[in-house]
């Protein structure tokens, strides 16, 4: 041996570095990875959400109601998206997820609080996800004294002296426990669901573009749509396993309920695994390696987890970052994997999320089978 040489180790380091270069997808992986990260731990991710959708349902128009929805606004965590006519109106905005409270004010709210009664305003929360509703929920807790400050005068003084004018009484729906795995867990099929198809089909044809396989499925007459079917019936099997073992695990061992939904569950996880699998052949026909293909995989996969709502409050990320979440399949998949588990919600109300999700199926097969088409040629 000559010993080491330090002009060897240059000529290798020379070398690795020109690979790199030629290998513009890795090369673009590395640089944008930790971009995208920072971005997203340093600007989307809130664990304080504020301005939550809140829908109203006031049986009185009078100036007590006026400064309690002012004092509610104000506290920067309720804006009121939605005013409701009657109480199943209000409960059907909260079960659809189009608001994160529902506050309802009764008719003789004023003339009770002149009597000294103490009247009630009823909060209720969709708690199926406790982090996005603590923080406003212990907002709530200086509403009785500080709503009416300035309109208990005279006569009324005395109402504002003594006990609280009147009592806020919060109802945690869904989650009524604030059970961190009853949010989790069923969020977790949608997680798991993306990390494995995605990944195992992108690397399966990815892998036989490198063996020199997919040369002779290519001199075949096989058309891009059975091709892309043959691939992927076997891998639907296995989401479909996949789904009922965490089902299962999710109700044994962590005592999940399971309000219903079973219709709207159905659909939503048939069209997730093809949407999924569908994209893993994507990815396939862009990928030339298997690191590559896992890549690219991974720089879909953290995005999704990140900003769908998995793992952060959904509406606590910024608005540009809300608009990139919708985007997102996985956002769409656990509104309905948890509007089914927690909330039971049927096919009217899960069918904005069914039909994003079936338009990611149909965009994402269209431009596979275009790029397959392309690679025929």
């Amino acid at each position: 041996m000559n010993g080491f040489s330090a002009t060897r180790v240059l000529a290798v380091l020379v070398k690795e570095f020109k690979q790199l270069s030629r290998d513009r997808l890795t090369y673009a992986m590395i640089l944008a990875m930790p971009v995208v990260q920072l971005l997203l731990f340093g600007y989307a991710i809130n664990t304080q959400p504020r301005h939550l959708p809140t829908a109203l349902l006031v049986q009185e128009d009078t100036v007590f109601a006026r400064s309690i929805t002012a004092a509610l606004k104000n506290s920067a965590y309720f804006d009121f998206t939605a005013q409701a006519r009657t109480p199943a109106e209000l409960d059907a905005m909260l079960q659809r997820g189009e608001a994160q409270f529902a506050i309802t004010i009764p008719g003789d709210f004023t003339r009770r609080v002149a009597r000294g009664d103490k009247p009630q305003i009823l909060v209720e929360a969709d708690a199926s996800d406790p982090a996005a509703t603590g923080g406003a929920a212990a907002a709530l807790a200086a509403l009785p004294r500080e709503a009416l400050a300035h309109d208990l005068k005279g006569v009324l003084g005395p109402r504002a002296q003594a006990v609280p004018p009147f009592e806020v009484v919060i109802h945690n729906r869904y989650n009524p426990e604030a059970v961190t795995a009853f949010n989790i867990v069923p969020g977790l099929l949608g997680v798991v669901l993306s990390m494995t198809l995605v990944m195992m089909t992108s690397l399966s044809v990815t892998r036989e573009t490198e063996r020199g396989t997919m040369e002779s499925l290519l001199a075949t007459p096989v058309e891009p749509l059975e091709v892309m079917a043959g691939k992927l019936a076997p891998y639907v099997a296995v989401g479909l396993i996949q789904t009922s073992l965490i089902l299962l695990m999710a109700k044994l061992l962590f005592g999940v309920p399971m309000q219903g939904g079973w219709a709207g569950l159905a659909i939503g996880v048939v069209l997730f695994i093809v949407g999924s699998l569908a994209l893993g052949f994507l990815i396939s026909t862009v990928a030339r390696s298997q690191l590559q293909a896992m890549q690219m995989s991974l720089f879909y996969i953290l995005p999704s987890i990140l900003l769908s709502g998995f793992m952060f409050p959904f509406r606590g990320m910024p608005e540009w970052a809300q608009a990139i979440g919708q985007l997102i399949p996985v956002t769409h998949f656990l509104r309905v994997v948890r509007g089914a588990l927690l909330k039971g919600q049927d096919l009217g109300d899960m069918w904005p999320e069914l039909v994003a999700l079936l338009a990611f199926v149909c965009a994402v097969a269209a431009l596979a089978m275009a790029r397959y088409r392309r690679t025929l040629d």
